[in-house]
Parts: C-alpha cells; sequence; structure tokens
C-alpha cells in the first residue's frame, strides 16, 4: 500500500467514525475478544495481482464494510485487469478461442455461491455472490448463468484482448495431429484466490479464473467448486487454491485445508499436509503446480506450494507484501 501506514489508517478510522456510524479505530484493530490476534483484520490472497486486490480489500475493511464484500471487491480488480492473463478480461481464452470464466465465494454464515463455464460478463465473483443472495441455488454454469447475469442487470461485454488472441494464434500454430489439449508453452494457474478475517472475527473467501489456457471448451477446474478452491469455515479458518485445479478437485484440497486446521494444526501445517497429499496421490512426481493459503480464526496465517515459485500477497497492521512461499520440491 503506497504510501499507506497504519499510523494514516488509524488517523482515518478515528475520523471517518466520528462522521457517521463506522467501526471505531478500536475494533478495528484490538479484536473482539475469543483470540483474534493483534493485527487484524488480515486479507491474504495469491500470486503479485494479490497486491492490489488486498487493497481494495483492505479499503472496504477500514470503510466499515463487511469481509465478504471486502473479498468480492478485492478480487474484482485482477477481474476487470487485461494484463492479468489468467483471470477476467484479457484471461487466455480456450482451444476454440473462446474466454470462460468461473468464480465462487462464501461468506461467515456458511452460505455460498458459484458460477462456472460463463462467456462475456467480467465479474463472475459477483455473479456468484448474486445466485448466493438470491436464490436457493449454489451453483449456476452456462447458458443458464450468463442469463441469470443478464437478468439481473449485469452488462454483456467481449472479454478476449488482442493480446490474447495473439497468444491463441501461437498455441494453435504449434500443434500437431498428435497434441492433446494441454498447452505447449505457455501453462498458466496464476487464478486470484482471497481469504480475510475481519476484526470482528469473520471469515470470508473468494476464487475467480479464466482457467487453464487453451483448455478443452467447456473444461472448469476447482476455482468454481465450495471445498476444491475455496472453503470457509467461520469458527475454524479459510483457505484457497491455486494451481492444477484437477489435482486439487481430487483432494477436496480447501476442505482439507479447513480440516487440517480443525485438528490443531497451523496455517502452514495444515497447507504443507494437503499438499503432501497431492504428491503422495500422484507417486511423488509432479509436474505441475498446486499452492495454498490459510487463515485461521486466530488470525495466523500460512501458505505451502508442490514446488518453488509460489507467491502470496499479504495485507495486515497497514502493510501489504508480496512473500514467496515455503516449498515440498
Amino acid at each position: 500500500m503506497a504510501g499507506f501506514t497504519r499510523r494514516t489508517f488509524l488517523k482515518m478510522s478515528a475520523a471517518l467514525g466520528a462522521a457517521g456510524g463506522l467501526i471505531p479505530v478500536d475494533r478495528l484493530f484490538a479484536g473482539p475478544a475469543g483470540g483474534i490476534e493483534k493485527g487484524a483484520p488480515v486479507v491474504i490472497s495469491t500470486w503479485k495481482h494479490g497486491i492490489a486486490a488486498n487493497d481494495a480489500a483492505w479499503n472496504v475493511l477500514s470503510s466499515g464494510g463487511t469481509v465478504l464484500d471486502a473479498v468480492e471487491a478485492g478480487v474484482q480488480v485482477p477481474e476487470a485487469d487485461p494484463g492479468v492473463r489468467s483471470v477476467g478480461y484479457g484471461g487466455l481464452p480456450d482451444e476454440a478461442c473462446r474466454v470462460t470464466l468461473d468464480a465462487c465465494i462464501m461468506g461467515p454464515d456458511g452460505n455460498c455461491g458459484s458460477t462456472a463455464f460463463v462467456e462475456g460478463y467480467k465479474h463472475p465473483i459477483s455473479i456468484a455472490r448474486r445466485v448466493m443472495e438470491d436464490t436457493d441455488h449454489v451453483m449456476i454454469v452456462g447458458l443458464g448463468a450468463e442469463e441469470f447475469a443478464r437478468r439481473v442487470g449485469y452488462k454483456r461485454e467481449d472479454l478476449l484482448t488482442e493480446e490474447a488472441r495473439k497468444a491463441w494464434v501461437k498455441w494453435k500454430s504449434g500443434l500437431s495431429s498428435r497434441d492433446d489439449w494441454f498447452p505447449g508453452g505457455e501453462k498458466n494457474h496464476d487464478t486470484i484466490g482471497m481469504v480475510a478475517l475481519d476484526a470482528a472475527g469473520d471469515l470470508a473467501g473468494a476464487c475467480t479464473t479464466s482457467g487453464l489456457a487453451f483448455k478443452i471448451h467447456g473444461r472448469v477446474g476447482d476455482s468454481p467448486i465450495i471445498g476444491a478452491g475455496m472453503y470457509v469455515d467461520n469458527g475454524v479458518g479459510a483457505a484457497a487454491a491455486p494451481g492444477r485445479g484437477e489435482a486439487v478437485i481430487k483432494t477436496c484440497g480447501s476442505f482439507l485445508v479447513v480440516e487440517n486446521m480443525r485438528r490443531g494444526m497451523s496455517p502452514e501445517k495444515a497447507c504443507r499436509a494437503a499438499l503432501e497429499r497431492i504428491f503422495e496421490n500422484h507417486g511423488g512426481k509432479v509436474d505441475f503446480q498446486v499452492g495454498y493459503i490459510a487463515v485461521n480464526k486466530k488470525g495466523e496465517i500460512g501458505a505451502f506450494s508442490l514446488t518453488e515459485g509460489f507467491s502470496y500477497a499479504l495485507a495486515r497492521d497497514g502493510t501489504n507484501e508480496l512473500i514467496e512461499s515455503g516449498h515440498l520440491r
């Protein structure tokens, strides 16, 4: 957060609180009784685009918004950024040169919403939230999700940028009759997953992606699947997972991380144990990346990945920084 310090934030929050009913600053950072550590709120998200996402989420929390509002606003930032080629507008297309998007969101009350295989709508995370709040369903996909988005007022847009189209042309030109549908050059798994804890002790999470580059048309990964790409238990903690979605789905990855924390593991150990499950399932040989981020009810955070190179953004106590995670191999 360039130019943004804890002292600045305290002054701003005190002034706003005096002006009209926002969260008092002593509550915002001290937290309630019940074990939340000094330094809450906490926002943690995946990859370098998590820095800007965290800024947006933190601004919501500092203005008295809910933790659910915060994670939605946070992941909307990379969804709208054409420079992020794995999320939303500008995301790399599938084999048919069509940009299809997936997302899910989950709040402290255990309610959740999801959408998958959506074309033409920049913010699938907001569609997922409308599914959660306006229906008794959890997941709506494909043409049905697009019709739902139109009915609730979202505008259809062309999400394929020229840069993404050129990348698809390059990939397509390199195919042969023996090629399968896995990209030969550009493997992108840089999903934005975010989990957050507010000063009241409530947790929420969001996950959104354009999925595996040049995937089979119709392929859906872990990102919109509650318990795989993201999971929240307000009494325990929350987790999210970027990386090879098929491996995460097969182990119910984010749910497993939260269950590990329920059994008493720290967030980092919980992430590592879930990754060891993937490693074992593949006979000790992996040629893909999976990472996990997690936060528990105390405000402790953790992250870990299968292989080197996974980074996460952490915002707390007036700072926002990119950190390299530990890794198994």
